[in-house]
């Protein structure tokens, strides 16, 4: 898929809730293949100010010339769990008008065998959202214990038959190494009882196995507490999660900063520090109807969206 094909999920909803002003300041923290970037670019004016983020290389290398030649946009690779470091080296702590997060695996990483993400093509299984860093799927699978590959695909994959496929990985991983997704893929579907579900046996294991090597719920959490400081009051956080896990962290993270800190709940005089951080704004946005037929990921893609107060 080539950027210019790439379609941005929820895109207008992103718009909206990022409440764009002309001269705002804006980072992207899941730059992927710019299609979110592109269409704030749009609607900022000379003095607006978009910063992107994204650890992936090949999203880097993928930005369009239109974008990276723009004196309003800025690209950093890096992970958005360094939100706060980014931000505090150009000055703008506490002076960011909005903050987008897509979380998830991109369409053109899915779409790319080499990268192992995906169940449907076979490829070196890798899985890492920055290959400059960290250990491909194979490795970790070769040495990972079978309790915590176990504990790993219930947790993060949400997957009842857990110890069924711990088991039989470890098994055929004494015979030869698990390099190959198509490998995984079919020692997953061999293990798993079919059950006539929608999805394909395996999409759990992946999904869970990519979540734990990215440590991509660990880093959620640790940006979201970064935006409370880098949005000024007024600020607008929109994040858009694609399954259960995500979405979780995000509401969870939203309704505690939009109260008062337990102690003082319900008492009339709060320290400032104890006091709601956040508003939430509306609730959780899904795609339409049209969007999902064009855009088959929107499907399970969820909004949120909070503004920065106090």
């Amino acid at each position: 898929m080539s950027s210019n094909a790439h379609v941005p999920v929820l895109l207008g909803p992103v718009l909206d809730g990022l409440n764009l002003k002309p001269d705002g300041c804006y980072v992207d923290g899941t730059f992927g293949r710019g299609g979110h970037s592109r269409e704030i670019l749009r609607q900022l004016g000379d003095n607006g100010r978009l910063i992107a983020i994204d650890r992936d290389p090949q999203a880097i290398a993928a930005a369009s010339e239109a974008l990276t030649a723009d004196p309003r946009f800025e690209l950093i690779r890096g992970d958005f769990a360094q939100l706060e470091t980014f931000i505090g080296e150009r000055d703008l702590v506490g002076r960011i008008d909005g903050l987008l997060f897509d979380l998830g695996v991109s369409s053109p990483q899915l779409d790319e065998a080499d990268r192992g993400f995906s169940f449907l093509r076979d490829g070196p299984l890798d899985m890492r959202m920055d290959p400059d860093s960290g250990v491909p799927a194979s490795v970790w699978l070769a040495r990972v214990d079978e309790q915590e590959l176990k504990l790993v695909l219930k947790k993060y994959g949400e997957e009842k038959f857990a110890h069924r496929i711990a088991r039989a990985i470890v098994t055929a991983r004494d015979e030869a190494p698990i390099s190959r997704t198509a490998q995984l893929a079919r020692i997953v579907e061999e293990a798993r009882p079919a059950r006539g579900e929608k999805i394909h046996p395996a999409t759990k294991t992946f999904q869970a196995i990519r979540i734990a090597i990215n440590e991509e719920l660990q880093q959620l959490e640790v940006v979201l507490q970064q935006a409370l400081d880098v949005l000024k009051r007024g600020g607008r956080l929109c994040v858009i999660s694609f399954h259960s896990l995500e979405d979780r962290i995000v509401k969870r993270f939203m309704r505690d900063a939009s109260r008062e800190t337990e102690q003082y709940r319900g008492m009339p005089d709060v320290p400032e520090e104890y006091r709601p951080k956040l508003k939430v704004v509306g609730k959780a946005i899904t795609a339409t109807a049209e969007e999902i037929a064009a855009n088959p990921r929107a499907r399970s893609a969820r909004l949120r969206i909070a503004e920065r107060i106090g």
